[in-house]
Formats: C-alpha cells, structure tokens, sequence
C-alpha cells in the first residue's frame, strides 16, 4: 500500500530515532487519520529493531502475554513469561541499554484504563532509565482528550514527553495524492464529500466518477462508509441524541449559538454548551470568531470542520428512511446531485481556497506575508445590515479580500466590480481585491485586482 504526504511528520519521527539516547513521542488524533500508517512508515526507513504493539481492552495479564509475543518474534527469544505490563517493559529497557531499539504502544488509552496507575508506572521507568536507555518510545492514541490529558502539569509523565505530534486530517492538496487521475474540478468535489482522512481517500476509485464513488462508499444503503460517521460518535459521546441534533443544525447552514439552541432540539443551553465542546475537541466542528472582532463571544459561530460528517449530516442522515427504500441512483439524483453542485461544494470550495492560501503563506510566498486568515465581520449603515465576508487576510499593508466562486462560468468584469462595491459599501477599506474562480475570467487583472484559477491551486 503506498504512503502519501505527512513527510514534516515523517521527518521529526526519524530525527528522534536517529538521536542514540532515550526519547519519548507521543502521537495523537482522531480515529482514520493516520497514527498507526505514519509510524509504520516511519519503522521501515530505520534499520533499528523496533516492537510495534497494539494495545487491546483486555486484562493486563493479556495485553502483558500479548506484548511478551510479539518481543519474543521479533527479538528471536524465547516466550517470556511477564504477566504485567510493568515487567515487560522494565526488561524492554534494560535491553536498551545495550543496543538502540524501538517500542510502538499504539492505542494507549486501553493499557491506563485497564492498569491503576499505569502513567506513574511509565513515569518511574522513564526516570530510572533516562540516562542510560537508547530506547525510542513511542506511544499513540485516538481518545484525543485522554492523550492531552497526558502532558498536563498534574499528569506524572509532565516534561517527559520529546515530541508531540497532533496528527490532523490531510489538507486538500495532500489528499488528492490519492485520486491524481481526476480533474482539478474533480478534486475539489471528491475532497467536498470525503476530506483529508486518509483511509477514507485510500477507499476512492479515481477511475469512477465522482458521482459513483460517492454511491458506493456513502450514498447507498449498506455502503462501506454509511455507519463510519454515527460510529465514531457512538464511540465518543455517551448522549448521541443531542450531537445527532446539533449536526443536523449545523448542516442546515445555523451557525450562531442561538440559532442552533432554537432550531434543534437540545434541552438546555448547559446541554447544548458540553455538546459543543465536546465536538470541537474531537476536532469536528470549529469555533470561529471574526479576524476583526476575535473576542466577541455573540459574533462567533460554530461549523462543521469534517466534511464527510457535514456530508453525512446534510443527505444520509436527513434522508436515512427515503435512503433505506430508495434506488441508490433516484436517491441520489433527487436528494444530492443539485445541491451538491450548488451548494455544498462551492462551500467547501471557501475552506479549500484558504487551504491553498495558508500553503502559500508558510512557504513564504506571499508578500507580504499575512497575520491573520478567516471572516470578517461588517455592518452595512446604508442598509442597517451585518454580516460577514468568508475569506479576509490581514497583513502589514492592510486587509485583503477574497471572493471564491465555483462555477460554470466565467466571472465576469461586472461581478468583480459589484463584489468590489459591496466591499466598499459597508466600510472595509482594502488594498487588494482577489478572485479565485473555477472557471476562469473574462477581465484581466489589475494592480488592485488579482486572479487565481483553479489549475493554480494544484501546481505548488
């Protein structure tokens, strides 16, 4: 199976095998991102011994045999007799005194939930073998709460940890690596639905079209993605009838805190607060604050930041009877096909556009480079309206503004004009207009007014 992208990632993991002393990494992030696949490619470009063991919801005596396998196989030893984690690796860091080794506890939430007191136990040997161990250890998590929880101040493996690694979903140029036969345009609509989970995107036939991929693996009853969305919540969240309300809210465009306390059904302001909460640090839905009003708690808004639950929740989740009963095509063609086209993907667009901006930011190529990214916020005194601009930077000169469109058509001199227009109009002052369209342009461009098409985003 080929590895594509995370090779900053790759990079840091191999800096800290290479160093010949003990060091501690811990990796973390959503379940599908990509935690276990990053390390494995990480072990096969070392020449070092490395254990790789996942840790199962069992007993310690199992999980203690389990481990005491897989170090007999790859060590060439004998079958050890530990039954306690603590034992397993005591010796495991007594070997490594010797010669340069490598340990992998992937999942280790399980082995702390099952063992009392198991991050004082890490503690204690980390500290007893500090100086003299040349082991690399390495652990990983998806209980993205519990693995944070680990470097806190009142946590015992505080300052013992080397590297920290908060592994993210894949941004939209990485994640086409996956499906390079499709078109630009293709792209974009295949990252809309499916997002930078890379084991979602190893599932995509780029010989298929978007459209078939889309039935096979979510839009049709039985298909291989249909649960993955409620799963990872059931797992999650104990009460998954108000995240169930609360996605379904979002998804229908509500944004603001109150608007999603009144058109769902949650209790309680309390209630809806934790469900927020927990849903942001699972990393699905995003808190954002206008660039020009970041403090301002009644102007932020909440979003669905993983597109294939803001998928899920827009059309399988909504249609789920019709889904059940419906030919997969008919249900598609009625409940996805337009809106898909019209909406949900030029929305997605938006957050592909500053994906590709950030890109270029941190490559040092825009000049000057930007502080900030993200909406903005204005009142409109000619109308008595407010409102907010998707796509903004802020820089030493000034703010920029951004308008993004997805669409068949040229954009037009005259739309550019209005745009710029309405910018002017509720009293944002900005030095520079671009426009990014999929179809290009009928004008040219200006020192004011600049260009980006859509082949643009893909040749980095």
């Amino acid at each position: 199976m080929k590895f594509f992208g995370r090779e900053a990632q790759l990079s840091k993991i191999k800096k800290e095998i290479d160093i010949n002393q003990m060091r501690m990494v811990l990796i973390y992030g959503r379940r599908r991102v990509g935690k276990s696949e990053l390390v494995k490619q990480a072990l096969s470009k070392t020449k070092e011994k490395s254990i790789y063991y996942e840790c199962k919801q069992v007993a310690e005596a199992s999980n203690a045999g389990s481990l005491c396998a897989v170090v007999s196989e790859v060590l060439n030893l004998p079958r050890l007799g530990y039954t306690k984690m603590e034992e397993v690796l005591d010796y495991l860091f007594r070997l490594s005194q010797k010669e340069k080794m490598i340990l992998v506890l992937d999942e280790y939430p399980y082995l702390r939930e099952n063992i009392k007191g198991f991050d004082s136990i890490m503690q204690s040997l980390i500290d007893k073998y500090r100086d003299t161990s040349k082991l690399t250890f390495i652990i990983l998590g998806s209980y993205v709460d519990i693995m944070r929880s680990l470097l806190e101040h009142s946590n015992p493996l505080f300052g013992r940890v080397d590297l920290v690694i908060d592994l993210k979903q894949m941004d939209y140029f990485e994640s086409a690596l996956f499906y390079p036969a499709y078109s630009e345009e293709d792209k974009i609509r295949i990252y809309s639905v499916f997002g930078g989970i890379p084991y979602f995107n190893r599932l995509i036939d780029d010989s298929k079209s978007v459209k078939e991929n889309i039935i096979d693996l979510i839009a049709s009853s039985g298909a291989r993605l249909e649960n993955e969305v409620s799963m990872y919540l059931n797992a999650e969240i104990s009460k998954i009838v108000n995240a169930n309300e609360v996605f379904e809210t979002l998804a229908r465009g509500y944004s603001k805190y109150n608007d999603i306390l009144s058109q769902s059904h949650v209790s309680s302001g309390p209630t809806l607060v934790d469900v927020l909460n927990k849903l942001i640090r699972m990393e699905v839905v995003v808190k954002v604050a206008p660039i020009n009003d970041e403090y301002n708690k009644k102007k932020a808004g909440y979003y669905i930041c993983d597109n294939l639950s803001m998928f899920y929740y827009r059309y399988i989740f909504r249609y789920s009877s019709q889904l059940k009963i419906m030919d997969s095509e008919v249900f598609y063609s009625k409940y996805i096909e337009k809106d898909l086209e019209e909406y949900f993907v030029p929305h997605q667009f938006e957050e592909i556009s500053k994906q590709y901006l950030i890109r270029l930011n941190r490559r040092g190529d825009m000049e000057p480079v930007f502080e900030k990214i993200g909406k903005y916020y204005y009142y409109d005194p000619v109308n008595h309206t407010n409102g907010e601009f998707d796509i903004v930077t802020e820089d030493e000169k000034g703010y920029v503004f951004y308008e993004v469109k997805f669409k068949k058509d040229l954009l037009t001199d005259k739309l550019v004009k209005e745009e710029i227009a309405q910018v002017n109009m509720t009293g944002l002052k900005c030095y520079k207009y671009v426009f990014i369209s999929r179809s290009g342009f009928e004008g040219k461009e200006t020192e004011e007014i600049k260009h980006i098409s859509l082949n643009e985003l893909y040749e980095m």
